[in-house]
């Protein structure tokens, strides 16, 4: 597979409560990361902010995109923020289950899950 053929989009919403939903669909992986990290320098984590990642549409993830993920939950914990992931196709809450990252990472089933969460 070449890099064109490669996608990640990245749609970026925020919700009234606070936190900002950020949607990938495709892949994450060693060429399509560096947009992750563009979308991720745009977020303003601040303490009490969370955001989610929406991973409903991510077809496939590798070691680099996992690193990625890990960055910015470490990016908002720094800053008094939250991260948690939500969605997880069966294929990756597996990858996420062999790696442990299920222990390290708030998983929700549903974007809407992960919201009602934050809110309380």
């Amino acid at each position: 597979m070449t890099e064109k053929e490669r996608t990640l989009d990245i749609a970026q919403r925020p919700d009234p409560a606070g936190p900002i939903v950020l949607r990938l669909d495709g892949e994450l992986d060693y060429h399509t990361v560096p947009r992750l990290k563009q979308a991720l320098d745009d977020i303003p984590f601040a303490q009490g902010s969370g955001v989610i990642f929406d991973l409903s549409g991510l077809e496939y993830c590798d070691s680099s995109g996992l690193t990625a993920l890990i960055a910015a939950h470490h990016r908002a914990d720094a800053a008094g923020s939250t991260v948690s992931i939500a969605g997880l196709r069966p294929h990756l809450a597996r990858v996420f289950g062999i790696t442990g990252l299920d222990q390290f990472f708030t998983l929700h089933s549903s974007t809407e899950q992960a919201l009602e969460h934050l809110r309380r």
